[in-house]
C-alpha cells in the first residue's frame, strides 16, 4: 500500500514537471511567435492631447520594428478611468496594450471613493516613457503677465474664476488645486473630455485659464492665442526656456506628470520581457530623448519590471499625500 503511494506522488511529481514544462516551452513559443497579428494601444484620453501624442510616437517604434499595425484607440472619460477599465477587460495576451498616466495608475486610488480597478493588481507595468511638465496658461485678455500678477489677480476674485481640465483627478485638475492650496485661491473646475478642446476654450477666451502639458500647448503659446505664466516643475524647459518655474514665486511648488506602457495583470512572463527589452531599447535612444524633448515630455530612465511595480506603489503614496493637501481626497 505504501509502495502505490509513493508511485502516485512520484507520478504526481512526473505530471507537475512535465506540465511546468510545457508551460514554459508554450510561453517561450509565443513570445518568438509575438507580435502575429495586429496591437491596440488604448489611450485614457482624446485624441491631440499629450498622451495621445506619445502613444502615436511609441506606436511608430514597435509598427517599424515588429512589422505589425499598433492601432491607437482612444477612450476618454472620468479621468482616465474609462480607458483603464477597458484595458483590465482585454485578454493578457500582449495584444492590448494601455498608456497609462500617473492619473490612471497613482492618483485615482485616492481620488475616487469607489475605484473600479487596482493599479496595482490590474496591471503589469512595461516601460516608464516619459514625464510631462504643464505650464499655467491664461487667455491673452486675462490682464496679467506673471505668477505673482495672477495670484493678486485670482485674490482679488474669491471663486470668480474658472479653469479648464481634462477632466477630474487629471494633473490638469490637480496641479491648480495643488496651487491654489498653496496660495489660499479660489477658482471653479470646468472639466472637458481632453486637453485640446480645454485648451481651444481658453484660447478663444470661453474658460481664462488652464495648466496643460507643455507638448499641446507649445503652438498656441507660440502663435500667441494663450500666454504661459509659469512651469509646473522647478527647472525651466527648454523648447520655452523663457517661461520661469511656477516655484520661484511659490516656494515648493514643483510637480510633474508621467507616462507608463502597461498592459493587462497576467501577461506571459516571456511577452512581458520582449515588449520591455523592445520599449527599452526605444527609450535609450538618443533620437528618441531628442523627439520627446521637441514634443514638449521630459526623458525618463526606464527601470526593470519589478522596480517599475515598485514604482508604481510608490506613486500612490505620494500622491495620495498631495490629494489630502489638495483637499479633494475622496471627492468623486
Amino acid at each position: 500500500m505504501k509502495s502505490k503511494s509513493l508511485i502516485y506522488v512520484a507520478l504526481a511529481a512526473f505530471l507537475l514537471s512535465s506540465a511546468q514544462q510545457l508551460s514554459a516551452a508554450h510561453a517561450q513559443e509565443n513570445a518568438s511567435a509575438y507580435p502575429s497579428r495586429p496591437i491596440t494601444m488604448v489611450v485614457p484620453f482624446a485624441p491631440g492631447g499629450g498622451t495621445d501624442m506619445l502613444a502615436r510616437m511609441i506606436a511608430r517604434r514597435l509598427e517599424s520594428v515588429w512589422n505589425k499595425s499598433v492601432v491607437i484607440e482612444n477612450k476618454p472619460g472620468s479621468g482616465g478611468i474609462v480607458g483603464a477599465m477597458a484595458v483590465t477587460r482585454a485578454p493578457a495576451d500582449g495584444y492590448t496594450l494601455f498608456l497609462g498616466s500617473g492619473t490612471n495608475l497613482a492618483v485615482n486610488v485616492s481620488l475616487y471613493k469607489k475605484l473600479a480597478y487596482d493599479p496595482v493588481k490590474d496591471f503589469q507595468p512595461l516601460a516608464l516613457v516619459a514625464g510631462t511638465p504643464f505650464v499655467l496658461v491664461v487667455n491673452p485678455s486675462v490682464p496679467v503677465k506673471s505668477v505673482r500678477e495672477f495670484i493678486d489677480y485670482a485674490k482679488a476674485r474669491p471663486g470668480q474664476l474658472s479653469y479648464a481640465t481634462s477632466g477630474p483627478g487629471v494633473p490638469h485638475h490637480l496641479f491648480v488645486e495643488l496651487l491654489s492650496s498653496m496660495t489660499d485661491l479660489k477658482m471653479t473646475m470646468v472639466p472637458y473630455k481632453g486637453s485640446l478642446p480645454a485648451l481651444n476654450d481658453v484660447a478663444a477666451g470661453h474658460v481664462p485659464l488652464m495648466m496643460v502639458d507643455i507638448g499641446p500647448a507649445l503652438g498656441a503659446i507660440q502663435g500667441g492665442s494663450v500666454r504661459a505664466l509659469g512651469v509646473s516643475t522647478s527647472q525651466r524647459f527648454p523648447t520655452i526656456s523663457e517661461v520661469p518655474p511656477i516655484g520661484e514665486t511659490v516656494a515648493g511648488f514643483d510637480a510633474a506628470g508621467w507616462f507608463m506602457v502597461a498592459a493587462p495583470t497576467g501577461l506571459p512572463p516571456s511577452i512581458a520581457t520582449k515588449l520591455h527589452a523592445e520599449l527599452d531599447k526605444f527609450l535609450n535612444d538618443a533620437s528618441t530623448s531628442d523627439e520627446i524633448v521637441r514634443s514638449g515630455f521630459q526623458p525618463l530612465q526606464n527601470k526593470s519590471l519589478p522596480d517599475l511595480q515598485k514604482f508604481v506603489v510608490s506613486e500612490i503614496a505620494r500622491w495620495t499625500d498631495v490629494v489630502k493637501k489638495a483637499g479633494v481626497e475622496g471627492a468623486f
